[in-house]
């Protein structure tokens, strides 16, 4: 790094038998001395070199200098402190210095390879074959290392194969050819596959690198003192390598030729797939051109097709346009045969037709060379009757021919042809006919195309003729016509008069069935169809005319089924008609109201001022309601409640305005009765969430997601369990564990709740038979009651699970005694039959019809829990004689009572009071389940 110069300059400042010694270690210049007077020893031997002492080390004064340690030791002298700052700031000037010197060299290397690079990248676009474009980039690579001896080889990895590129060597006498490939096991024992094995470069002596590479013993050539490969790699795929080797000198290459040969090994791999690029670009586009010329000889074909085509589409316009105009079939057929002339040899054309008797043919046109009349004849064993016959074309040559005469398939009339082409006339299905052309040269035969081409004027030729023929057939009737439409005329005339009166009558009568299917037939109102009409028509206006506002009101009548079973029918249908007058009386002239059935009815209100107009039109009709009227001799007092849907561009059909009319009116019926209620947003919430509900509901039933919990009935008297009632409970996946109050509504109303009932039967009855003690009961709606399989299918899940029929009991209320008591009571007695014990729930809520207990098998009775909890409240005394009267009943029939809603000890000890035989609530246990109970 230091010079001597500057060694000897620093000494000649120190005095005379002085010594001087300078030291360096930088990471770009590495480590080294000089001594001033010079001396032997070596650098690198100093202050941190393997031979100095430690007296030695500290006889040094050493500093860092941008990254680098410089040192300096004088002998023999004491230098000032000048002299030791000029040592130290001449020292680190003369690292800047070297620093500098080595850049320079590293740009003029980096210039040397850029230039060479450019050289190769120029190669590379040059014409030149690939040999000569390799030999110059040889040349190149010369420039920049020793590589009199290189070669360029090409590796498919995929194939094991090797192709040599380029080959320049002075000492071996291999001939590589560029043109052949060479297996890989041909060349196995080269280092050169040892090399794209190896996959990365690779510098020695070839005998050391063959040891390394574990190369078999061969033939591999003269042996290099030093060798150097570099793989090309593409995409981290070895697809080939360049190497360069010397015999003279080893050591030759070091790592800066490594790199260098690495650097310039991914030049000339991109080099060369530029020139590959380039010669595949050449082969597609002569591929291209070859694939353009076949594509316009298909073209060409097809111009000569489409020309064909067009040729046939005139022909058979010009056939269309003859059955159109020729006047008469003569006419028309000879100048069918002139259209069928263009297209193909006809010279030789006959038209054979279906006779009217279907048995035989008749030649309606003929032109031949020898057979000019063609007779009518009946079906014989001919070619033409051969088509007719198999409803197909025939394409005949001279040998087909007599191989079907010869087999008897059929026979030959007249002159011999030497090829035949003949394809039915078929109309609306039927074959009536053929259409024939046939050669009598061997210069002229039909081909397959000729074929299919006379097939296809046969399919309009047929058309034609039977246009022809039909028009023939008007010209003869139409003589005939005119004659008879003078008698027809004066006949006409008579009928006219009376098709009109007909007319009239007709018209009449639709007008009243257009009224009957729009209209009521006890009101005379609109019905629901007319009403959802007139929805369409206001929706129609309201999305274009903001002004246009109106709203849907959903009438109810309250109590009209009490008029109905308490005086007749027929006094709830002069009910339904007083109040018809009444609404029609409010109206205005762009307003509608619609009977929709029973006591309901809907009205189109139309109401610009909005809501408020809308509601005081409810209120007023509502109050006109509840003026009394006389119906059979009685006066009533009627009143209804009142559901309004406004006009919301929400809304896409009059049915979503009925709907939430409809709604909203049994909002107002649940707040009480004479009351009307407006559909807004939390309704309709509600209806979306009965809706989620109702999906939901759908989906426990599919996964089984409803479980039974068992509540315990105890025996008042000594506390014994004697059963458990089965109350329904759904393991909902989001909302967890639902009572049957948040959905058993929704469930009766969508008809859902018997599959979730047959779900819990199986569930009670299947563990019936896993053991226990006691009697388990379940709920049975009245609606099972109305189904004819109830009971056949409760016996057949108690057989499929070999269930104890008497420890199952069903609970019923006094809705399925009064519903059907016949029906009732006959299903109670087969169930009973079995062993199955009935109790009445909830009894002291309904009719409570004490009459009907002693007709029907009734096991218990259980108490309302309304009457258990008002034992201790203000109206004690009176529930307390309804509850004893109802126990006393009961033991008088010999029915056991069971008391619901036990929750205080209160209660407990009033009913054993009272004589009360079993109950159940929170106080003598909890509703838990299965597995708690069975366990």
């Amino acid at each position: 790094m230091v010079s001597q110069t500057l060694a000897q300059a620093l000494h000649a400042l120190l005095p005379d038998g002085a010594r001087l010694h300078l030291g360096w270690d930088d990471p770009q210049l590495g480590a080294g001395r000089c001594t001033s007077p010079p001396s032997d020893e070596q650098d690198g031997q100093w202050l941190w070199g393997g031979g100095s002492t430690d007296a030695e080390a500290n006889a040094w004064q050493v500093w860092i200098h941008d990254g680098a340690r410089l040192a300096v030791k004088v002998e023999h002298a004491q230098p000032s402190e000048a002299w030791w700052t000029l040592a130290r700031q001449a020292l680190e000037l003369g690292l800047q210095r070297s620093r500098q010197e080595g850049q320079i060299v590293a740009l003029q290397d980096a210039k040397r390879l850029q230039q060479a690079l450019y050289e190769i990248a120029d190669l590379a676009g040059a014409d030149l074959e690939m040999g000569e474009m390799l030999r110059h980039v040889h040349g190149v690579l010369e420039t920049l290392m020793y590589a009199r001896n290189c070669f360029i080889v090409e590796y498919d990895d995929v194939q094991r194969t090797l192709r040599f590129l380029y080959f320049a060597d002075e000492v071996d006498t291999f001939v590589a050819d560029p043109e052949r490939i060479y297996p890989e096991a041909e060349l196995q024992a080269s280092l050169t596959v040892g090399l794209l094995h190896y996959g990365q470069p690779l510098s020695g002596p070839s005998t050391e690198l063959r040891a390394i590479l574990g190369q078999p013993d061969g033939d591999p050539g003269p042996e290099s003192l030093d060798w150097l490969g570099v793989p090309l790699l593409r995409e981290g795929r070895v697809s080939g390598a360049i190497v360069v080797q010397s015999y003279d000198l080893p050591q030759r290459y070091g790592p800066a030729d490594r790199a260098l040969l690495g650097f310039v090994a991914q030049h000339v791999l991109t080099a060369m797939d530029r020139r590959q690029a380039q010669v595949q670009l050449e082969r597609q586009v002569e591929r291209r051109t070859h694939e353009l010329q076949l594509a316009n000889e298909s073209l060409q074909e097809e111009v000569f097709e489409r020309r064909r085509a067009e040729k046939l589409q005139a022909a058979l316009y010009g056939i269309a346009e003859l059955a159109m105009k020729a006047e008469s079939l003569t006419e028309f057929y000879a100048q069918v045969h002139g259209m069928v002339g263009t297209l193909l040899d006809a010279r030789n054309f006959y038209i054979a037709l279906v006779n009217e008797a279907g048995d035989g043919l008749d030649f309606v046109y003929s032109v031949d060379e020898f057979n000019n009349a063609r007779p009518s004849r009946p079906f014989s064993r001919g070619l033409t009757e051969y088509v007719v016959r198999e409803q197909r074309p025939l394409l005949a040559t001279r040998e087909r021919m007599d191989a079907m005469r010869d087999s008897g398939e059929v026979a030959e009339f007249g002159a011999r042809s030497h090829c035949w082409l003949g394809v039915p006339l078929g109309v609306d299905g039927d074959v009536v006919g053929a259409i024939v052309v046939q050669s009598y040269s061997p210069d002229v035969s039909f081909t397959r195309n000729d074929q299919r081409l006379l097939t296809f004027v046969a399919q309009n030729i047929a058309s034609g003729l039977a246009r022809q023929r039909g028009q023939e057939r008007l010209r003869l009737a139409h003589a005939n016509l005119e004659r008879r439409v003078e008698e027809r005329t004066r006949e006409l005339a008579e009928v006219n008069e009376k098709l009109l009166g007909q007319i009239a009558e007709r018209l009449r009568a639709e007008q009243r069935l257009t009224h009957q299917a729009m209209h009521d037939g006890l009101t005379g109102l609109p019905n629901r169809l007319h009403l959802l009409d007139r929805l369409e028509d206001a929706l129609t206006r309201a999305r274009h005319d903001a002004e246009a506002l109106f709203a849907v009101l959903f009438l109810d009548l309250d109590r009209f089924k009490l008029v109905n079973d308490s005086i007749g029918h027929a006094a709830g249908d002069s009910l339904l008609v007083e109040v018809a007058h009444r609404i029609v009386a409010m109206m205005g002239p762009e307003d509608v109201v619609a009977r929709l059935g029973g006591d309901e009815f809907a009205i189109l209100l139309q109401c610009p001022q909005g809501q408020a107009q809308g509601l005081a039109f409810a209120q007023g009709m509502l109050r006109a309601l509840q003026e009394p009227m006389w119906v059979e001799g009685r006066e009533l007092f009627p009143s209804g409640s009142l559901g309004i849907a406004f006009w919301h561009p929400r809304y896409r059909s009059g049915e979503e305005l009925v709907r939430d009319a409809d709604a909203a009116m049994y909002r107002a019926k649940a707040q009480g009765q004479e009351r009307c209620a407006i559909f807004d947003e939390e309704m309709r919430e509600q209806a979306m969430r009965s809706l989620d509900l109702e999906s939901d509901l759908r989906r426990a039933i599919m996964s089984r997601d409803f479980v039974a919990w068992y509540q315990p009935i105890i025996r008042l008297v000594d506390g014994e369990v004697i059963g458990h009632e089965a109350l329904l409970r759904w393991q909902h996946e989001k909302r967890g564990m639902l009572l049957p109050g948040v959905f058993l509504d929704l469930g009766e109303d969508s008809g859902l709740i018997e599959q979730v009932d047959w779900l819990i039967y199986e569930q009670v009855i299947a563990g019936l038979c896993r053991g226990g003690r006691g009697y388990v009961s379940v709920n049975v709606s009245p609606r099972h009651f109305r189904s004819a399989d109830f009971t056949s299918r409760l016996f057949g899940l108690i057989e499929a699970f070999d269930a104890d029929p008497r420890r199952l009991r069903l609970e019923i209320t006094e809705v399925a005694l009064l519903d059907d008591g016949p029906r009732t009571l006959r299903i109670l007695q087969t169930l009973r039959e079995r062993g199955i014990l009935v109790q009445l729930d909830d009894f002291g809520t309904g009719f409570s019809a004490l009459s009907y207990l002693h007709r029907f098998p009734i096991t218990s009775l259980k108490i309302d829990q309304s009457f258990i909890a008002g034992l201790h409240g203000p109206e004690n005394q009176s529930t307390r004689a309804l509850v004893e009267g109802v126990v006393s009943l009961a033991r008088t029939l010999g029915i056991e009572t069971i008391a619901e809603g036990i929750e205080t000890e209160a209660q407990r000890q009033t009913l054993l009071e009272l004589g009360c035989d079993h109950g159940q609530g929170y106080l003598l246990g909890r509703p838990a389940p299965t597995e708690v109970t069975q366990g």
